[in-house]
């Protein structure tokens, strides 16, 4: 009756530790799960997918160009001189301001 025991308490033993492990393979399916779904979302991930070294030039010669005309704009932009205002636009626009002060300050009194 000895053995009887001791093989009782080595099965609920391994049950337990059976238990403990279907719970941890649990765990992993689900990490594994999510992993596989954030990686669906992704469309350059697909295998086989690879550009020839012609089209890489290509592709980098249309970019520089783009570069290229983009800063030949911002050169233009840079050369072209400073706007001035006269100074009877200058003096419209004081006198509308004063307008519009002296318009405050009167609903304010009121």
């Amino acid at each position: 009756m000895a053995n009887l025991t001791g093989l009782a308490s080595f099965v609920s033993v391994l049950k337990a530790t059976r238990s403990n492990l279907v719970k941890e393979l649990r765990h992993v399916d689900a990490a594994l799960s999510v992993l596989g779904k954030l990686n669906r979302g992704r469309s350059h991930t697909k295998p086989g997918h690879t550009v020839s070294a012609s089209a890489r030039e290509r592709m980098s010669l249309a970019q520089k160009a783009r570069w290229a005309k983009r800063a030949a704009n911002n050169q233009a932009g840079r050369m072209k001189p400073k706007r001035t205002m006269s100074a009877t636009a200058r003096r419209k626009i004081a006198a509308a301001q004063r307008a519009r002060w002296a318009k405050l300050k009167a609903a304010k009194k009121k």
